[in-house]
């Protein structure tokens, strides 16, 4: 017998749906689990290969201020999926964040950002860019609210970062770690 959702109730319907799904496992056991559905997203890790650093963003982030008080996360530029491929919206996204506008991006994957509770399949690139692609000032979308602030880290403190678990958003960490697996030249000092 495969799993099957039975029934599925949305209890809210906003930016993000909340709904409490009826399922049958597949031992026949009938149980409850809740689902936030917001659609598809797109996260980047901007380099700039020559000066060795990376476009990070600061911005508040609400979950983590509710549950540990942290009043901003760095992380690396993302968003939504709106209209157009998940490419379209990465280099949206890049731009709109943090200025920059990208041409080639190397995927890294797709990604459920945490199964357990979200829909959301997160689509993660890095894209590299010169000082001749920085277009734009960044700082998010006008009236989303989003106050970014941009960051260039040289990516020796990433690796850092990352090594000491200090880079405590999940797209970011995993970001930081295909750069470094793939490019490692651009780690040395």
């Amino acid at each position: 017998m495969k799993a099957e959702i039975l029934e599925i109730r949305f209890i809210h319907e906003g930016w993000s749906r909340f709904g409490i799904a009826r399922v049958r496992l597949a031992n026949g056991a009938v149980v409850e689990r809740e689902i936030e559905d917001h659609g598809n997203a797109v996260g980047i890790l901007p380099y700039d290969p020559v000066r060795k650093v990376a476009a990070l963003v600061r911005e508040l982030r609400v979950p983590p201020l509710f549950a540990a008080g942290e009043q901003v996360q760095l992380e690396a530029p993302a968003g939504l999926i709106d209209d157009g491929s998940p490419e379209q919206n990465a280099r949206r996204e890049v731009l709109e964040e943090v200025g920059l506008r990208l041409t080639d991006l190397e995927s890294v994957g797709a990604t459920y950002s945490c199964a357990g509770v979200t829909t959301e399949k997160l689509h993660l690139y890095l894209g590299s860019y010169g000082q001749a692609d920085r277009i734009e000032d960044g700082g998010g979308a006008a009236g989303e609210h989003e106050n970014i602030r941009v960051v260039e880290m040289p990516l020796a403190e990433l690796a850092a970062r990352a090594d000491e678990a200090a880079i405590t958003d999940l797209k970011t960490l995993t970001l930081v770690l295909a750069l470094r697996a793939r490019h490692p030249e651009l780690f040395r000092a």
